[in-house]
């Protein structure tokens, strides 16, 4: 995650139209803005739809952020919130009244001890991850820490695009077994 400082910079950034800066905003924000939604509407392709039309407003809007009333994060997470919201309004299936806990925005860093679980679970898994022959790791790491696509890494490891989602797939495994996941 950015610092808000970074955050700010970057939504100044995208309000004069830059691109690579909007694509560096959603990757350090893109969770956090997705576990908010899908917290309010506990389905996984309408938070898809709705964190897309999310970022789009925060592109169009960046020029109206002011960090002198909220941090970049509290402000992209009620953009987020509000558009959640208005599709459960729409869809009629929850009410906010019964959701008290999609009303409440996440701190923007975790309480010492979910910390700790959270260093204590990294571990695990990089312990996991570790495990598996170097190339698998490479694989692994290509594609779920920094977003390759499928295509990609079958360009950079010479290798048809089935035979890399059949490693994909069999890795993890392999991790998710490590972990006691499976």
């Amino acid at each position: 995650m950015l610092t808000p400082a970074e955050l700010v910079w970057l939504l100044a950034a995208v309000s004069k139209g830059d691109e690579l800066a909007f694509e560096r905003l959603y990757a350090a924000t893109r969770a956090k803005l997705f576990g908010v939604v899908l917290r309010i509407l506990r389905r996984q392709d309408l938070a898809e739809e709705v964190i897309q039309e999310a970022y789009v407003k925060i592109w169009n809007s960046a020029g109206q952020f002011n960090p002198a009333v909220a941090s970049p994060i509290t402000w992209m997470v009620s953009i987020a919130r509000n558009r959640a919201i208005d599709v459960v309004r729409k869809r009629g299936e929850v009410s906010i009244e019964e959701e008290p806990a999609a009303l409440d925005v996440a701190a923007d860093t975790p309480d010492p001890l979910a910390r700790r679980e959270m260093t204590e679970e990294l571990t695990r898994l990089l312990e996991c991850v570790g495990r598996l022959e170097p190339d698998r790791q490479k694989l692994v790491l290509l594609a779920y820490y920094n977003g390759w696509s499928r295509d990609q890494l079958a360009a950079k490891f010479e290798t048809p695009v089935n035979t890399v989602k059949t490693w994909l797939r069999r890795s993890l495994l392999d991790v998710r077994e490590c972990l006691g996941l499976a």
